[in-house]
């Protein structure tokens, strides 16, 4: 059985985002870096419909999971 492979772009894609390289490096700067005891999933710019699609995501270590955390590392890295 093949894992499904995902990225960041779809992630953006699944959650509603423009998903363009450029677009995602534009989000990544202008949200970081979260404070270090700053839950992705409770960041302030999330509709509540992104946040509990992440939220989902990595209780259930969905397919998707492993790209949350890659945006989590990115959003959380200082400059």
């Amino acid at each position: 059985m093949d894992t499904p492979t995902h990225d960041l772009t779809g992630l953006f894609d699944q959650l509603g985002l423009d998903s363009a390289p450029a677009a995602i490096d534009g989000f990544i700067t202008q949200h970081s870096p979260l404070a270090e005891d700053q839950k992705l999933i409770d960041a302030p710019f999330w509709t509540p419909q992104q946040a509990t699609f992440l939220k989902e995501q990595l209780r259930e270590d969905a397919d998707w999971a492993r790209v949350v955390d890659e945006l989590n590392l990115r959003l959380h890295q200082h400059g």
